[in-house]
């Protein structure tokens, strides 16, 4: 048995971007900014940010488009998919990204969570992966305070 399950909880880097595949179905993709605090070897508290790559698809690509914008907090649950490409030079290149089942806003209205506005939804069946996107996140470490909402 294996498993492949993440849970998150942190701040939108940008507003989200929907698109159609072919056949129609809604797929949106956006930046996930979460925080990590820990002591240095001075006993100092350092803030680490890491960046997350978000895919919904369905009803929930539409709901995240509908009721998310930068700076929301939310909880995602999902799985990690990783996806590999060659770039303009040949190299193989690997992205990793989270395929989100679960959105939850979290906050209220005025800090851009907005509780209770929209429902949890849960994607259901696996779908086609996105079109690729580099939703390269910033090299440097951003905190609440650096995303304006």
């Amino acid at each position: 048995m294996s498993v492949n399950k993440v849970i998150l909880v942190g701040r939108l880097g940008r507003d989200p971007e929907t698109r159609y595949t072919s056949g129609g179905q809604a797929v949106c993709n956006f930046s996930m900014a979460t925080d990590r605090a820990y002591k240095d070897r001075t006993g100092q508290t350092q803030k680490q940010t890491e960046w997350h790559k978000i895919v919904a698809w369905g009803k929930l690509a539409e709901i995240c488009q509908q009721y998310l914008k930068k700076g929301s907090q939310i909880f995602i649950e999902g799985r990690i998919q990783s996806r590999q490409w060659d770039d303009k030079e040949g190299n193989k290149r690997t992205s990793f990204e989270i395929v989100a089942n679960e959105m939850r806003m979290l906050g209220s209205k005025g800090d851009g969570g907005g509780a209770g506005r929209a429902p949890a939804h849960d994607a259901g069946e696996a779908h086609e992966p996105a079109p690729s996107d580099d939703f390269g996140a910033p090299e440097s470490q951003v905190s609440d305070e650096d995303i304006p909402f």
